[in-house]
């Protein structure tokens, strides 16, 4: 006789690039060995593929492409996830700013963390009087690529290079549109480095103003007694 089927509860949540509704379920004991596993490992890059992993396991909505998804809802949903699987507080060590060494334990509701959006944000930039370009964020695999896939031979500049390239969608001016998709590698360098510096910093503000999970807590420090807010931002902060 075969054994019993466990029931797993659902939930749903929205999503903050599209917010549109999708379903999930909490990570079973399986998908938590493999995240234990993954953060004994101290591999950034071996967790981010855990997290990767669990996420599309977890996630019921049909048609999601996690690889495709930005990575501020990565970094909600596995939240989200991780809440309803062991529990919806969680404790962070916080390292105080006045001494920049007393660790504070604090204790902090998932609920509470929510990604933030800065106003006046646009994926669309107007480099000119003529040409404009429209922006796309960077998904897992772009940031996995970016930060722990180093080819040999190129450095952090060629890196960051290839990322804005694959971030820009669609170039236009009034009578024509390019999808980038349809562009060269060489073709992206070349229009890059063909930007004046004030021209290529409304991209990088497009980077630095983009959606983040962000959560601020204030903590008191038992040494000093100085009291400070501190601002918690991207996954691994959450779980220092």
């Amino acid at each position: 006789m075969p054994l019993p089927k466990i029931s797993t509860p659902t939930y749903s949540m929205v999503l903050p690039s599209t917010e549109k509704e999708i379903n999930y379920r909490p990570f079973l004991v399986k998908e938590e060995k493999l995240l234990v596993l993954a953060l004994e490992s101290e591999d950034t890059k071996q967790i981010t593929n855990a997290i990767k992993a669990v996420i599309k396991a977890c996630v019921l909505t049909k048609g999601i492409k996690v690889e495709a998804l930005p990575t501020f809802d990565i970094e909600y949903l596995f939240l989200n996830i991780r809440g309803k699987s062991v529990g919806e507080d969680l404790e962070v060590n916080i390292i105080c700013p006045d001494d920049d060494k007393t660790q504070v334990p604090v204790t902090i509701d998932l609920d509470d963390i929510q990604v933030q959006k800065t106003e006046g944000h646009t994926n669309k930039i107007k480099l000119d009087g003529n040409i404009m370009i429209e922006m796309k964020y960077p998904s897992l695999n772009e940031f996995i690529k970016s930060n722990f896939d180093m080819e040999e031979g190129k450095n952090q500049m060629d890196q960051s290079f290839e990322l804005i390239a694959q971030c820009i969608d669609k170039i236009y001016t009034e009578e024509e549109v390019w999808s980038t998709s349809d562009c060269t590698k060489k073709e992206m360098s070349e229009f890059l480095e063909s930007m004046n510096s004030a021209q290529f910093k409304q991209i990088e503000q497009f980077f630095t103003t983009m959606p983040k999970l962000s959560h601020t807590v204030t903590v008191t420090n038992p040494e000093t007694k100085v009291k400070s807010d501190v601002v918690l931002e991207g996954l691994a902060s959450f779980f220092g």
